[in-house]
């Protein structure tokens, strides 16, 4: 049998959404479990193109059977009108077969973002990304208040998972607390994807 792993799977235009699935990968990875980092595809509104099956640069796509096999789940996207990107809709309405025969059935998941504005819906994102995986049957982790940088954050963070606050030019750092609650969702994960 394969070890078991979780999936890190997000989509980033500018790489915020990016760095945030590696500190996740960090906080799993600290809790003993590995971490597989995969990535979308953009989607194009050329209706011929197509993108490489193998990507120029950074993780590899994800496939249905990467999805299937996970132990457990973290989907990150960025924030795009409080929902999340279509690319990883467009990804997760592709995994019929998998909701089919139940595949994804009580797993734990978990959600994260990066958005340009402090308001700008990275709670409304979060939830978003929450419903197709509650449809799979999958148990949805959150952030609970005991972690000490979702009562001190400036920024990013909420009890529905990890977030960052990018800033409008995309260049705001990840803040200390930001990172704390990425390194503590991917430990959470790990605890309960081992139950």
């Amino acid at each position: 049998m394969p070890e078991p792993y979780i999936l890190v799977l997000y989509y980033s235009r500018h790489g915020n959404t990016r760095q945030l699935a590696k500190l996740i990968a960090r906080g799993v990875e600290a809790a003993g479990m590995t971490a597989r980092i995969r990535t979308v595809p953009a989607v194009s509104t050329v209706c011929e193109s197509t993108e490489a099956a193998i990507p120029d640069s950074g993780e590899l796509y994800c496939s249905l059977e990467d999805l299937r096999d996970c132990a457990g789940l973290a989907l990150g996207s960025p924030t795009r009108f409080g929902n999340m990107a279509a690319p990883m809709k467009y990804f997760l309405d592709g995994t019929a077969a998998l909701w089919l025969n139940g595949a994804l059935c009580d797993k734990p998941a978990a959600v994260f973002t990066s958005t340009s504005s402090l308001h700008g819906g990275q709670e409304s994102t979060l939830l978003s990304m929450m419903l197709p995986l509650l449809h799979h049957g999958m148990v949805i982790l959150g952030l609970p208040y005991r972690e000490a940088a979702l009562n001190s954050t400036q920024s990013g963070g909420t009890p529905y998972g990890a977030s960052h606050w990018a800033g409008q030019d995309g260049k705001r750092p990840i803040t200390a607390e930001e990172q704390a609650l990425c390194l503590a969702l991917g430990k959470r994960l790990v605890q309960f994807a081992r139950r």
